[in-house]
């Protein structure tokens, strides 16, 4: 079985992270969507908050492309996760060239750490390209529509966090 496990804090999940996961499903037969739990970001959402998220919106694509999908919080490196869950492959979503120095980075620390986990990255469809999760939160603080960006579910989950 073929496990690959896509890393991110997912605060929100966003229509840029379920292109990706719809794209992974073609390359792996286990999905494991690590939600990170940093900290330092002071996310949004809380963590229970995001893997329910999660687990709603990939529901669907699960059943529909029979690869099993589960979402598993982390709080240590990103090899010891893909290590835990048993994944042979890190899946990495890239939006624009400003992403691929940083992710470089990260792929030759983490081969250097453990060269049996192989990379790979998958550039988002165009148009979602310019979405970020923090982008969509600034836009919702802010009173804008969200609705290109994200599902209805976390458009009005947005939309409880940030009341107008």
């Amino acid at each position: 079985m073929r496990i690959g496990l896509y890393p991110g804090t997912f605060d929100p999940l966003t229509k840029g992270h379920i292109d990706i996961i719809t794209r992974a499903t073609q390359l792996v037969d286990r999905l494991v969507i690590g939600v990170a739990i940093n900290r330092d970001k002071g996310p949004l959402f809380t963590l229970d908050e995001r893997v329910a998220m999660i687990e709603a919106e990939v529901q669907t694509l699960s059943a529909q492309s029979g690869v099993e999908i589960v979402a598993h919080p982390f709080e240590n490196l990103l090899i010891d996760c893909a290590r835990d869950v048993g994944a042979q492959i890190i899946i990495r979503g890239l939006r624009a060239v400003t992403d691929f120095e940083y992710e470089f980075q990260m792929v030759g620390m983490n081969r250097a750490m453990d060269a049996s986990i192989e990379t790979v990255f998958l550039m988002a469809e165009a148009r979602h390209q310019a979405i970020a999760s923090k982008l969509v939160k600034e836009i919702a603080r802010l009173g804008g529509d969200v609705s290109n960006f994200v599902s209805p579910a976390i458009t009005a989950a947005l939309g409880a966090k940030y009341p107008r």
